[in-house]
C-alpha cells in the first residue's frame, strides 16, 4: 500500500509548473511480423484538455494508448505523462493515468462494488474513501442498484460503464477513454457525456477515441486524426471542422412541399413534405440560403446540422493524403 501511495504523491509533485499532460515525440512501434503500427508520431495534450484521437480500425490509436499505459513496448521515441518519462519513471506516470480499454477486462465472478474497491486499493486509497468514491461513481453511471451483482450478469453497456467507474476510483489527472460508449444506448450515452464534461470541467484531462464521430465533436476541444501510423491532422476541433468543403443542414419549413425547390447554387433534397436537406459549400453562406428561400416565399421554422461531419472530413483527409496533396 505504501508503494501505491508514493506513486500518487510523485504524480502530484511532478505537476508543478507543468502545462502538458502528455508529450509524445517521434513514437514508433514495429511488431515482430514487420507491421509498422506507429511511424514516428508527435503529439502534445495540454493539461485540462478534452482531446479526441480519431482514426479507422488499425490506424494506431490503440497501440499508442498501449504504449502510454505500458501494455505495449515501444520501438523508439519518448512519452512523458505530466513530466514523467515512461522509460525512467513508469510507476509515477501510471499513477497519473486512468484508462478504460476497448476490450472488456473485468473479473467475471467478482461483485461490482468490490471490483472498484480492489482497484482503489492498488493506488493506496483508504478504504472509507474508496467506499465513498465507489458509491459516487456507481450512482453517476447508473449502476448503484447493481453493486452487489457479479460483473458477468451485466449487459455489455453496463460493463463498459463499470470500467469507467473503475478507472476513476484513484481520481487520475489523465483519463484515457478507448471507445467508452460502444454498445451503450443513447439515453445512457448522453448521461455519460455529461459526466465526462463534469470531470473535464473539474480539471481532469481526457483523451477520447470513438467511432461515434458526433461524440467527439460534441465533447472535444482539440483533435488528432491518425491513419496508417501517421498523424494526418492535429488542430483545434473548430479549425478542423471549418476545413469541410461542404456542410449539410436539415430545414423544417412552414409550407408543405410536393417537390424540392430549385435554389440556385444549392444542392437540395426533399426529405418529406415539410423537410429539406440542403448542402452548402464554402462559396455560399446561410444568409445566401435564407435569401434564396425567402425569394420563393418559403419560411424556415427550425434548422439542424446533419450528423457525421467529422466522418466526411476524415474521408477527405485520407483521400488527400493518398493523392499526395495537402489536407
Amino acid at each position: 500500500m505504501r508503494v501505491f501511495a508514493f506513486r500518487m504523491a510523485r504524480c502530484e509533485a511532478a505537476e508543478v509548473a507543468i502545462l502538458d499532460a502528455l508529450v509524445i515525440n517521434d513514437l514508433r512501434k514495429v511488431y515482430k511480423n514487420g507491421l509498422e503500427a506507429l511511424r514516428g508520431i508527435d503529439l502534445v495534450v495540454d493539461e485540462g484538455d478534452f482531446f479526441a484521437l480519431l482514426g479507422p480500425n488499425g490506424a494506431g490509436k490503440t497501440t499508442a494508448i498501449g504504449i502510454m499505459t505500458s501494455l505495449v513496448t515501444k520501438t523508439s521515441g519518448t512519452v512523458r505523462v505530466f513530466g514523467h518519462d515512461i522509460d525512467r519513471e513508469l510507476e509515477a506516470a501510471k499513477a497519473c493515468i486512468g484508462v478504460v480499454p476497448q476490450e472488456i477486462n473485468l473479473n467475471a465472478f467478482e461483485k461490482n462494488e468490490n471490483i472498484l474497491l480492489n482497484q482503489a486499493g492498488y493506488y493506496g486509497v483508504p478504504r472509507a474513501e474508496a467506499k465513498r468514491r465507489a458509491e459516487k461513481y456507481l450512482k453517476a453511471l447508473h449502476l448503484w442498484d447493481r453493486r452487489h451483482d457479479i460483473s458477468r450478469n451485466l449487459s455489455g453497456g453496463m460493463k463498459r460503464r463499470l470500467m469507467i467507474a473503475r478507472a476513476l476510483l484513484h481520481e487520475p489527472r489523465l483519463l484515457i477513454l478507448d471507445e467508452p460508449t460502444a454498445g451503450v444506448d443513447i439515453e445512457i450515452r448522453r448521461s455519460m457525456w455529461q459526466l465526462m464534461r463534469e470531470l473535464n470541467e473539474s480539471g481532469m484531462t481526457i483523451i477520447l477515441t470513438t467511432h461515434y464521430l458526433e461524440e467527439a465533436e460534441s465533447l472535444c476541444r482539440n483533435i488528432a486524426i491518425i491513419d496508417e501510423g501517421l498523424i494526418i491532422e492535429n488542430d483545434s476541433m473548430m479549425r478542423v471542422v471549418s476545413k469541410l468543403q461542404r456542410e449539410t443542414f436539415v430545414l423544417t419549413l412552414r409550407e408543405s412541399l410536393d417537390a424540392a425547390p430549385e435554389l440556385n447554387g444549392f444542392d437540395v433534397t426533399r426529405r418529406n413534405e415539410h423537410e429539406l436537406e440542403v448542402e452548402i459549400t464554402k462559396e455560399h453562406s446561410l444568409n445566401d440560403l435564407f435569401s434564396a428561400l425567402s425569394a420563393r416565399g418559403l419560411q424556415v421554422t427550425s434548422m439542424r446540422t446533419r450528423a457525421n461531419r467529422l466522418e466526411e472530413l476524415f474521408m477527405r483527409l485520407v483521400e488527400s493524403k493518398g493523392a499526395g496533396t495537402a489536407a
